[in-house]
């Protein structure tokens, strides 16, 4: 049985595909899955539907580099009352972080954008501090300055996942020398992404986690096509090829790994 540490459900929720698309993951191997926080807009549906599926659905709350802007302050001062929810909590703060690649063209509006996510990650680091909770970073084009805010912010690296590791083996052994992780995607079973697969023998087995970031980065075979969290087991399979390892071992290492990243019950 494998965990998907990070989809996106809103997409399937929406468009009224979400039971069908949790019943395939539950064929496949699915026993659990965190759905992942993007901004307000997600958060109250995400908290229901952790509700709902109880055990098989966990949720958490962030604001995605890409979703900050002017406002990004209500948005933190916003998070708190889900923690504070007697029902379930967010199993983790995130997604937060960096993003480079999707600034606007001008450079003056790209300089404002940036220092908006620095400001709001530097804010979320804080919260997360003080909660101690764990921390789902996104990076693009970011990796050595997210790698110094967390530095600085004092987050327990032991708690931070950076999401769809992208980075090559020398960027991972930052992270292990900090004791972070950085979880995989299915662009590890694409053709142009053997740094990703270094990087990821260079993590190791026992400290593994696998994600779909779906309905985005679809693994083969079925790339082209919309992700969805059964596909995790392909990611899984692949891996487990690549670190030479049987398939259940694997499955029950990630899957160890996971709940305890978590704090899965």
């Amino acid at each position: 049985m494998l965990i998907d540490t990070h989809t996106h459900l809103e997409t399937f929720a929406r468009g009224g595909t979400l039971e069908a698309t949790l019943a395939r993951a539950r064929a496949g191997g699915v026993e659990a899955m965190v759905t992942i926080g993007t901004s307000s807009d997600d958060w109250a549906l995400y908290r229901e539907l952790a509700t709902i599926h109880r055990g098989f659905v966990h949720h958490t709350v962030g604001l995605h580099p890409c979703s900050v802007n002017e406002r990004w302050e209500e948005e933190i001062a916003a998070m708190p009352a889900f923690w504070e929810d007697s029902r379930v909590q967010p199993v983790a703060l995130g997604e937060i972080g960096l993003d480079r690649f999707h600034l606007p063209k001008e450079t003056a509006a790209a300089e404002r954008a940036f220092g908006w996510q620095q400001d709001a990650f530097r804010a979320a680091l804080a919260f997360a501090r003080e909660r101690g909770c764990p921390v789902v970073v996104h990076s693009r084009g970011a990796f050595a300055e997210c790698v110094a805010l967390i530095d600085a912010s004092g987050v327990d690296w032991k708690r931070v996942v950076f999401h769809c590791f992208v980075e090559g083996p020398a960027e991972m052994e930052t992270l292990l020398h900090r004791g972070g992780f950085g979880s995989i995607t299915g662009i590890v079973t694409y053709t142009s992404a053997e740094a990703v697969r270094q990087a990821m023998i260079r993590q190791g087995l026992d400290r593994l986690m696998l994600e779909t970031d779906a309905p985005y980065l679809t693994p083969a075979p079925h790339r082209g096509k919309p992700n969805e969290p059964a596909f995790v087991r392909h990611t899984a399979e692949f891996a487990a090829a690549t670190l030479g390892v049987d398939f259940a071992k694997l499955a029950q290492t990630t899957t160890a790994t996971a709940r305890a990243f978590f704090d899965l019950v």
